[in-house]
């Protein structure tokens, strides 16, 4: 679902829902508390109307987000082997995408990175440089619930080999002109071309929104 076509309810319940968390996490009554749990009832309500979702487990998933509510932060790793680019295939979906997810309390974002490609195609990285920092609700696929920052990282192999996980099916290295069909909320094209001008040009500024 490219931004062009995002519809409005979707916008409307991401931000009840973000005033809710973050109403919730400074109610000082249980007045405050019983008014924002409405509103993100209100916006479970709106996902589950327009989607196949159920509204409970819904409204559960949005209620244990904590504190103020922030963007969540996907960070993924570019790894380059004679030119080709690494991708894992998702089992969710069974696409492919650069290896990554979402980084974990606590963590910095190289450490995450270095983790996640570990974790996903079984091979030990140094990140280099920031190739971009994403919208990632308005490049690919949103990402249906939540806001989120995407950070591509380049990153060079040091150790490991191709390991498939539990979250991956399979690990190649791909040529850019023989690309396998893309998870696209989580790599897209448009991703890939700016790793492939930082691959040529090193000194290629960051890219960003």
């Amino acid at each position: 679902m490219q931004v062009k076509s995002e519809p409005q309810w979707l916008l409307w319940a991401r931000e009840i829902q973000a005033l809710s968390q973050t109403g919730l996490a400074f109610s000082q009554s249980v007045f405050d508390t019983q008014r924002f749990t409405r509103l993100m009832e209100i916006a479970a309500e709106i996902i589950a109307r327009h989607t196949d979702l159920e509204k409970e487990p819904l409204l559960e998933t949005l209620l244990v987000q904590p504190g103020y509510a922030t963007p969540k932060v996907d960070i993924r790793g570019a790894v380059f082997n004679d030119g080709k680019i690494l991708l894992v295939q998702e089992k969710s979906d069974g696409l492919w995408c650069l290896p990554g997810g979402w980084a974990d309390i606590g963590e910095g974002p190289s450490h995450a990175v270095a983790r996640e490609v570990r974790e996903e195609s079984g091979f030990i990285v140094r990140p280099e440089k920031v190739v971009g920092v994403y919208d990632a609700n308005r490049s690919g696929r949103p990402l249906e619930l939540f806001h989120a920052v995407k950070i591509i990282f380049m990153c060079v192999i040091t150790g490991g080999e191709a390991t498939p996980s539990e979250e991956t099916n399979d690990v190649q290295f791909f040529d850019f002109e023989d690309l396998p069909p893309l998870s696209s909320n989580r790599t897209n094209e448009d991703h890939l071309v700016e790793i492939l001008a930082h691959y040529h040009d090193p000194a290629r500024a960051t890219w960003f929104e």
